[in-house]
């Protein structure tokens, strides 16, 4: 095969030095950049321009998806000196360029208030014919580690295992736990292991010396988070104690029950009993007579002893006064008085001392 002509290769590297002196790209420095959730990001994008670019100026932000079936997503732009960033509504408002005159050099992209959702590759293009060039930027947003919690598990008590555990609610992996003790003695006990990816601390064969406050740092990448907790080791519980006690607490509670019951129903059948005896005195006793009857009949009594009289019998015999009659138990109301009848006898006989009606 013969060599190229001299002359092609002289328009070749004359070509070259052409496009090196024209528009270029200087930040290069850094390519992948890792945040915190809710800071700050700003992703470098500086350029020079040559003498020989002489076309309008274009910056140009764009996200690269993952799935390289989907379309570049244009973020913001610069061209014909006016700035575009209504492209992405996702960042609409906590996006903007660094320099508010991107054409000075420097087209670099502040992205405030990150979120999960704003990682992925970035690409700044830069046209300015004929020059044309571009660099891409990884941008990673992970969440620090949150809402740490700790906890025991297993009995406290001496001769016993106890697992101290450390989750945290949020946070990117990878998060990493670590244990520490910050009362009495600062160092961990000699019989534990530690998981620093499960977040679990295992305290074998615990004693009154394990006792004392505990925390937990969690951490990924971008953040730490840290919870406490209280250890306290004690004796074993008397089991047998304490079922014995139970078992006489409920004795006596039920004793003390059916003794109230007892009461209730003695005094229900009392109260039952008094009814029944008034009841039955009640029906026992006669109606009262009334005076007009008692009256009567103790006159008709006197009369009639008075008609079986013979003169030779009344001697002796003492009149009754009429103060002596029964009076009723009770009084009657004004203008109720009995009137009693006149007398069918209207000539009275004497007899000896006695008159005779």
């Amino acid at each position: 095969m013969e060599p190229p002509p001299l002359a092609l290769v002289s328009l070749v590297l004359l070509c070259s030095a052409g496009l090196t002196r024209s528009l270029s790209i200087t930040s290069v420095d850094q390519s992948m950049f890792e945040k915190a959730q809710g800071e700050k990001v700003t992703l470098p994008c500086t350029f020079v321009l040559s003498e020989e670019d002489e076309g309008p100026l274009d910056i140009e932000w764009v996200l690269i998806p993952a799935d390289n079936q989907k379309k570049e997503q244009i973020i913001i732009m610069y061209a014909v000196d006016r700035i575009y960033n209504n492209y992405y509504a996702a960042m609409t408002g906590r996006m903007q360029f660094t320099n508010s005159d991107p054409k000075s050099g420097d087209g670099s992209l502040d992205i405030l208030n990150l979120k999960s959702t704003d990682t992925g590759t970035y690409q700044c293009k830069v046209k300015k014919a004929p020059g044309v060039q571009s660099q891409k930027i990884q941008l990673t947003v992970l969440v620090k580690p949150a809402r740490t919690k700790c906890s025991v598990e297993g009995p406290q008590e001496i001769g016993k295992d106890v697992i101290l555990k450390c989750v945290s609610q949020e946070g990117s992996p990878l998060l990493s736990y670590n244990w520490r003790r910050v009362s009495g003695i600062q160092e961990l006990p000699v019989a534990s292991t530690l998981n620093k990816n499960s977040g679990e601390l295992l305290l074998k064969n615990a004693s009154q010396a394990y006792s004392g406050t505990y925390s937990c740092v969690a951490s990924n990448r971008v953040g730490t988070d840290e919870c406490s907790i209280e250890l306290n080791v004690t004796p074993p519980i008397n089991t047998a104690g304490v079922i014995v006690g139970a078992i006489i607490g409920t004795l006596l509670g039920l004793f003390i029950l059916a003794f109230l019951v007892f009461c209730c129903c003695k005094k229900q059948r009392e109260k039952k009993y008094e009814k029944e005896v008034h009841h039955e005195i009640r029906e026992d006793v006669p109606p009262p007579k009334s005076r007009s009857s008692t009256a009567r009949s103790y006159i008709g009594s006197n009369r009639s002893s008075l008609g079986s009289m013979s003169p030779s019998n009344m001697e002796g015999y003492t009149k009754t006064p009429y103060s002596q009659v029964p009076s009723e138990d009770f009084e009657r109301p004004p203008g109720q008085n009995p009137a009693f009848a006149p007398s069918k006898y209207d000539i009275a006989h004497k007899i000896g001392d006695i008159t005779v009606v």
